[in-house]
């Protein structure tokens, strides 16, 4: 499990989008990038959070951020939670678990007593060279985007 700090760079990834396009972290140079991890693809937190960045997307855009949302469910999954949703940003299925890992954000949970391996919610903000200037640890998934833009300021 990965212990990454502000400051370093953002591990690269390549993996496939709810389009099944190929989308790299590296194509994204030059800009600001909200990369934030969800556990799973329409439960009630997940929704919550992704929908505040849809909410927000414009105001995001218009300050040249870029939000990409990663979770382990498949490209299927992910396309489905975007048209219900009506999701306008990217939705990367790291199926392989390579992304998660790399970010370490994969890890033990424990819900109602019951201790599993999942996705911890995350959210990375990388800056226009690649490297890593926040790191939100507590997320507030109907306010993520203010938390976003309050580190930003």
């Amino acid at each position: 499990m990965s212990d990454l700090k502000e400051g370093q760079a953002a591990p690269d990834f390549t993996a496939t989008d709810q389009n099944g396009n190929t989308i790299s972290l590296n194509q994204f140079k030059g800009k600001k990038v909200v990369l934030y991890f969800y556990p799973k693809d329409d439960t009630p937190g997940c929704t919550a959070e992704a929908c505040d960045f849809r909410d927000n997307y414009q105001g995001l855009i218009a300050q040249g951020i870029v939000v990409l949302g990663v979770s382990v469910d498949d490209e299927k999954s992910h396309q489905k939670f975007a048209t219900k949703h009506s999701l306008p940003f990217t939705l990367i299925a790291d199926t392989d678990k390579k992304i998660v890992e790399a970010y370490g954000v994969w890890g033990e949970k424990n819900m109602y007593g019951k201790k599993y391996m999942g996705t911890n919610r995350k959210t990375f903000l990388i800056d226009e060279e690649g490297n890593i200037s926040h790191i939100i640890n507590k997320v507030d998934t109907k306010n993520s985007t203010a938390q976003v833009l309050e580190l930003l300021k």
